[in-house]
């Protein structure tokens, strides 16, 4: 497929590497232009390219960018096709981006996110650490695979996105509609917790939106008091015990 990642940071920039060495015809585009973007994150085969340019001509484009920023892209978003579909990669941290009123007053993020770009979105990759996305893909049929959930309005744009997690190593759950996609949000079971196929079920069926926040927010208090960078299985071991 032709895919456009826009964004090159940790999980933007991973995909774009893993979605490469697939077989995909990858382009990675960054705000600050297309020297901006690493060159580890073309060593796969991706091409850097100008924002201008990285929206026409695609099968998908992966917005990979901070929460929030969407609606500065729905000007050039205005001018891509229907049918291409569209990957939304974010999550809601208040703490790092600020308060946005009506995700605070309940509405999912993607359908926010949606609302502001113009278009509809897929929700994907957001509920992995980047580390875990950079470091325990593995092929499929293996034992132990991580499941990473994909909610979406489309069925086709849903089937869509799940061939691509799988292309990176990572086996797609079905989580249904993006109104339903809350349940894999920063704060749930489902997010950033590792899990199987089997455990992932379990846990986007556990998930509680009104407890959602205040787990999310809390976590992030206990990530704050942190002087060095925790080890991945420190936080995903957090992340897990929030639930218990």
């Amino acid at each position: 497929m032709k895919l456009t990642v826009i964004g090159a940071g940790a999980i933007g920039g991973n995909l774009a590497r893993k979605l490469a060495a697939a077989g995909h015809e990858v382009q990675v585009a960054d705000a600050r232009g297309p020297g901006a973007v690493p060159a580890e994150v073309l060593d796969s085969g991706a091409r850097a390219t100008a924002l201008t340019d990285a929206v026409q001509g695609r099968d998908v484009i992966i917005l990979s960018i901070p929460f929030g920023r969407a609606g500065e892209l729905a000007d050039l978003f205005a001018t891509v096709p229907d049918e291409t579909v569209i990957i939304d990669t974010s999550n809601y941290y208040p703490q790092l981006g600020g308060n946005i009123e009506a995700v605070d007053r309940g509405q999912v993020e993607s359908l926010w996110n949606a609302e502001q770009l113009g278009r509809p979105v897929v929700k994907a990759w957001n509920a992995a650490l980047a580390g875990t996305q950079q470091t325990r893909a593995l092929p499929a049929g293996s034992v132990g695979r991580i499941a990473i959930p994909v909610a979406a309005d489309s069925d086709q744009a849903r089937q869509v996105a799940m061939r691509l997690v799988d292309d990176t190593g990572f086996d797609p759950f079905d989580a249904g509609v993006l109104a339903d996609s809350w349940r894999q949000q920063p704060g749930t079971p489902a997010y950033c917790t590792e899990l199987d196929l089997t455990e992932l079920e379990a846990a986007l069926a556990a998930a509680d939106r009104d407890k959602a926040p205040g787990t999310r927010d809390r976590l992030m208090e206990r990530f704050a008091a942190f002087t060095s960078q925790p080890a991945l299985e420190e936080v995903v071991a957090m992340n897990r015990s929030a639930h218990h």
